[in-house]
């Protein structure tokens, strides 16, 4: 596991704020639906970094810090 800087973590948690809404960027996980381009609203962001997300799809899937990413939607 990749141990996350508590300023970054901070700055995460700034900027991933409940009600955000993303898009799925990169996912390292074999198992799962979730495609690059789905979106969905933050729920919030972990004490490691976790972003936690309900995708618009049904999955509620986090996007881990140093292995996924996503990006803010900007209005």
């Amino acid at each position: 596991m990749i141990r996350i800087h508590p300023e970054m973590l901070k700055t995460l948690k700034n900027y991933y704020t409940p009600g955000t809404r993303v898009i799925l960027v990169q996912i390292n996980d074999p198992y799962t639906k979730l495609q690059p381009g789905d979106k969905g609203t933050v729920l919030g962001v972990d004490d490691i970094g976790t972003i936690h997300v309900n995708w618009d799809c049904g999955s509620s899937l986090g996007v881990v810090y140093g292995e996924d990413s996503c990006k803010k939607i900007e209005d």
